[in-house]
């Protein structure tokens, strides 16, 4: 590493249970130094003596959590300093609901760290309640509640593998029926449109299918919706980009996430590729 140039540094935090090891066994494998259960107040020596003359790294993830609690203190203010100081810093904090960090504590048979001899639901509450302010400060939110290891090893490595250099656009279509995304930054609702589940020949299909996209998009309102909505991006991307945002997740909601959903965020897909951004889109509820 040059003199003049500045490692890459991931900060990962989040909930107990919610993946931060898998997040950081993956950036591991992507060529990061992982550093774990680091204490926020050691942060700006560690940086340090990473950029120090002769220093070889380059890419750096360091996981700060709850587990050292007698060292916890105010993260944000070490974070800021970083920045200050031109530090390429991003974090990533993993989230996941109550009820499947109950389950996972549960079935694998341990403590939480803020619940050593209590109700584990207290300890969760508890961490929640710490980490609300360094959430809001977080460059990209995975909520892992319904998401399997595989599939976290994916989006970490979409995220911070080689080609993430750009800002990463992900698109999921869902089901209000089946929840709202908490990681979005962004939640359209669609089901103002009429619904391609009341005519029987498309309540089998998804938005993928030909017949249901050119239903959605056969609607007047449609057109209106998706004009006024593509001239809103042609302004907030731009932005996001000149600001450095590198991650930006749109939720895109219809009544169960099959048809209309489905439909527009593909279509949304394919408009944003004219931005330099990675364009990611999934369909959480299609096939449910």
């Amino acid at each position: 590493m040059s003199a003049s140039a500045q490692p890459e540094v991931v900060v990962i935090t989040g909930m107990s249970g919610a993946g931060r090891s898998t997040a950081s066994n993956v950036l591991e494998d992507l060529g990061y130094f992982v550093i774990d259960n680091m204490p926020p107040e050691l942060l700006e020596r560690v940086m340090e003596l990473v950029t120090a003359a002769g220093s070889t790294i380059e890419r750096v993830a360091l996981v700060v959590d709850v587990r050292g609690r007698p060292l916890w203190g105010d993260v944000q203010p070490h974070l800021r300093a970083l920045r200050e100081r031109g530090v390429a810093l991003r974090l990533l904090f993993l989230e996941a609901d109550d009820e499947t960090l109950v389950t996972r504590y549960e079935t694998a048979r341990r403590r939480h760290p803020m619940a050593p001899a209590g109700r584990m639901i207290d300890g969760i509450r508890s961490e929640r309640a710490l980490l609300t302010d360094l959430r809001a400060e977080a460059d990209l939110i995975i909520d892992t509640s319904a998401t399997n290891v595989h599939e976290l090893r994916a989006r970490v490595s979409d995220a911070f593998g080689e080609h993430s250099r750009a800002m990463v656009v992900n698109l999921l279509s869902f089901g209000f029926k089946h929840g709202t995304p908490r990681d979005a930054d962004m939640v359209l609702d669609v089901r103002f449109l009429p619904n391609p589940h009341w005519v029987d020949d498309l309540r089998p299909l998804t938005g993928r299918d030909r017949e249901v996209a050119d239903y959605v998009f056969a609607q007047p309102m449609t057109t209106e919706f998706l004009d006024r909505l593509y001239a809103l991006f042609d302004v907030m991307v731009p932005g996001f980009i000149a600001d450095g945002k590198r991650y930006l997740t749109i939720a895109v909601g219809c009544t169960g996430g099959r048809h209309r959903s489905v439909a527009l965020a593909e279509h949304m897909g394919g408009y944003l590729q004219r931005f330099d951004v990675a364009v990611q889109v999934e369909h959480r509820d299609a096939e449910l």
